[in-house]
């Protein structure tokens, strides 16, 4: 338990330095941020049109209201944790890496359920909004990785163990005692 923590602090501290990196920012995150606003819009536009994304801001072409997604909003936080969870966790890597798929679909999903509806609450009052955005769904998104996290904990396959003890590995016993038993 003391390798996992101290490896997932490490984890963390390393992959939250790399992301606020401006290289990084620049090349990956700002790109991949780009990529949620065009999904979003992709999905709002099966029901709704007139939206349309430029870069990482999502606007409302009838309105002129416009969202736009920062650091914090794109789930990568969320996605860090969990990488530092499973990557951190003594399982195979070919477990690690299904888990980690699944679990970036599920947290990327659920950011969009996140973006649209702030995009339309946004529409609609600012002060739900707010606090939706401040306060609820960031919650949120955190709690749905670790949900991932417990889930992929509970699916792993058991740990091979030794079997049970056999005489030998009782120990010497000097006085021809056996060993107690609860």
């Amino acid at each position: 338990m003391l390798r996992f923590a101290i490896l997932f602090v490490v984890l963390l501290l390393v992959l939250f330095t790399i992301e606020v990196l401006q290289p990084v920012q620049d090349a990956v995150i700002l790109p991949f941020t780009s990529g949620i606003a065009w999904v979003s819009v992709f999905l709002i536009e099966l029901f709704d049109d007139g939206v349309v994304s430029m870069g990482k801001v999502i606007r409302d072409l009838d309105s002129g209201f416009a969202i736009s997604i920062e650091p914090g909003c794109n789930g990568v936080e969320a996605l860090i944790i969990l990488f530092a969870a499973i990557f951190a966790f003594p399982a195979s890597l070919k477990h690690k890496l299904i888990g980690f798929a699944i679990g970036f679909l599920a947290i990327q999903g659920l950011n969009l359920v996140r973006i649209i509806s702030l995009f339309y609450m946004g529409q609609w009052n600012m002060t739900w909004f707010n606090w939706f955005h401040l306060y609820l769904w960031q919650a949120l998104i955190i709690l749905d990785a670790l949900v991932v996290w417990l889930i992929w904990l509970r699916m792993l396959p058991p740990r091979p163990s030794a079997g049970p003890p056999s005489e030998d590995d009782s120990g010497p016993d000097d006085e021809g005692m056996a060993p107690a038993s609860t």
